[in-house]
């Protein structure tokens, strides 16, 4: 029977929004609340960070590793290949630290196309208003393969959102990958994976969620949840 873990990785310093993993929604950090979600949908759960602030916040089901990594994707590479817990799970999906809104039907939807993908993601429609917005990734398909994901305003494809799944071997070995100057460029890890000839199933979902990727998506959150 296949195994399924959950990764979250959260790195404290952020560029645009340092300390982001432990900003306040409605009185309960970020991370906690994606924390909370993810052990509720009932597969075993760790977060993967650099601080021990966060650790504070998580408890025993956190890891520390202060190695520098360039994305979350290397940081679960990194836990795979160094923590012995995570040697019974043959497979993980990465939630993204600051997803608040993650639901279980995204974690479920990854964990159905590991069935046909060795990797698989998420994606839901684009809203108008979100069309032109460098911080929401657009996701080019081909019906549920992923072709490509870029940041332009390119005026059409679907909203990628935050979260994967990944069979084991491609994880282990997605640090060994060089970084190709559209990677660079877009700052996408996924766009690693199709540069090395991997396949991406992709599934669409139900999100009215925000993505958390400045201080003034706390506002937007609060907005969204309280008005």
């Amino acid at each position: 029977m296949t195994s399924s873990a959950i990764l979250i990785p959260a790195r404290y310093e952020s560029t645009r929004f340092p300390g982001k993993p432990l900003a306040l929604l409605d009185g309960v950090s970020m991370i906690r609340r994606v924390y909370r979600t993810c052990v509720d949908s009932g597969y075993d759960t760790y977060v993967l960070t650099d601080d021990q602030r966060i650790h504070n916040e998580i408890g025993p089901h956190c890891f520390i590793d202060d190695e520098e990594y360039d994305n979350g994707t290397e940081r679960c590479g990194g836990a795979v290949n160094k923590w012995k817990v995570l040697d019974k799970y043959d497979q993980f999906i990465n939630v993204q630290g600051d997803m608040p809104d993650v639901t279980q039907q995204m974690i479920e939807r990854c964990v159905e196309w590991l069935k046909h993908y060795p990797i698989s993601t998420v994606y839901t429609d684009m809203p108008k208003e979100l069309q032109d917005e460098p911080n929401s990734v657009k996701l080019i398909r081909a019906g549920d393969q992923c072709l490509w994901f870029g940041r332009g305003m390119t005026g059409y494809g679907d909203w990628h959102l935050g979260v994967y799944g990944y069979k084991r071997n491609p994880l282990e070995f997605y640090h060994t990958y060089d970084i190709e100057q559209e990677e660079q460029v877009e700052k996408l890890e996924q766009l690693r994976w199709l540069k090395n000839g991997w396949q991406i199933g992709c599934s669409s979902v139900q999100f009215k969620g925000t993505e958390i990727n400045s201080p003034e998506d706390i506002d937007i959150w609060h907005k969204q949840n309280f008005q």
